[in-house]
């Protein structure tokens, strides 16, 4: 499980891609894989990936077809930066919301403004999951627990504080670029609920 408060900013050392199989090499900064050890959980992104070496200051992940096809790490490079959260321990602040790290779908960003001090994203996601989007609501977006601003049909802002920007990717994302997605858990099991009772959102709007 996973907090939603993103922990840093890591960066893609190589992509090693094989048939079905894509391997990563993350290189994460000074003091942060303290007691770190092959098995463990590190969300890359907001994908819950399983550390399979450890060479430094780097780790190797392993991602196999679905998951890449599911999320954006297809779509990463050496070079790029991802946000990164170690698996929670009991006894841990939950900051954000529980996560589960497994990612349910992509979002696109439509529009990025940057007003002084402050920066709203805009993104878009496919038609089936705006059912659980609600304004004041939770969503994590590449690993990061934010609170929804408005809901318009199937795009949604969020709007950002400056220590947010500093400590994730979001200060990098431009208009067009896609992100990961997990819908709050709380949020999809009364919607769904709800929807096997017959009070079904998306047909009564």
């Amino acid at each position: 499980m996973f907090t939603g408060i993103v922990q840093g900013v890591a960066t893609i050392e190589a992509v090693n891609a094989e048939p079905g199989l894509s391997t990563f090499v993350v290189r994460f900064p000074d003091g942060m894989l303290d007691s770190i050890s092959t098995g463990a959980s590190v969300a890359i992104n907001g994908t819950c990936l399983t550390v399979t070496r450890q060479e430094g200051h780097s780790l190797y992940f392993d991602a196999m077809q679905e998951t890449l096809g599911l999320t954006t790490l297809g779509d990463l490079n050496t070079g790029d930066r991802v946000n990164f959260e170690r698996a929670a321990r009991i006894g841990d602040e939950i900051g954000g919301h529980l996560l589960s790290g497994h990612i349910h779908t992509t979002a696109t960003v439509v529009s990025v403004e940057r007003p002084e001090n402050n920066c709203t994203l805009t993104f878009e996601l496919p038609q089936a999951w705006a059912r659980y989007l609600f304004p004041k609501g939770y969503i994590a977006i590449n690993g990061a627990s934010l609170t929804i601003g408005e809901v318009d049909d199937r795009r949604f802002n969020v709007h950002l504080i400056p220590e947010t920007l500093r400590a994730t990717t979001f200060a990098e994302l431009e208009e067009g670029d896609r992100v990961n997605i997990e819908v709050d858990s709380q949020t999809q099991t009364i919607v769904d609920t709800l929807a096997r009772m017959g009070y079904d959102r998306s047909r009564a709007d």
